[in-house]
């Protein structure tokens, strides 16, 4: 049975992440399920859940926070991803990691730049495959 901590955590996760964190979950589930559930339960049913801050407000945190770590490459882009579902705008984004260069060193900001172009260039890719289908699908139904 689920706990109250596991529903809210996956409701926030979802809510940050829409998919993508739901695949980081389900790729532990051979591995490692009880760590799936943590990491459901702590980070996003507890810290994440608690009042105080909006979560546009703790992505840019933990933006700022995985850039500065500099080893967490795969984890720094789900957030970036997770800090644009939440509102962050791209220039939000990069104004928390440009100072990074500061207090973690230039090539960890450089690093952290890196990443964030790869997320906006896939969602840019992601926007203009949506476009495009849309478009096929009017114009499929017109021609019906």
């Amino acid at each position: 049975m689920e706990s109250d901590r596991y529903k809210r955590g996956l409701d926030k996760l979802r809510e940050i992440d829409r998919e993508q964190g739901e695949r980081v979950v389900a790729s532990l589930s051979d591995i490692a399920p009880d760590f799936a559930t943590y990491l459901i339960e702590f980070p996003f049913g507890d810290v994440y859940s608690r009042p105080g801050l909006d979560l546009k407000s703790r992505e840019l945190a933990t933006v700022a926070a995985l850039t500065a770590m500099a080893n967490a490459a795969p984890q720094l882009k789900v957030h970036i991803h997770g800090a644009m579902n939440v509102g962050a705008s791209r220039q939000e984004i990069l104004e928390v990691i440009i100072p990074m260069a500061v207090y973690a060193g230039g090539p960890t900001a450089l690093n952290g730049l890196f990443a964030a172009r790869d997320v906006f260039q896939r969602t840019r890719s992601d926007l203009v495959f949506l476009v495009v289908i849309r478009l096929v699908q009017k114009a499929s139904s017109a021609s019906h």
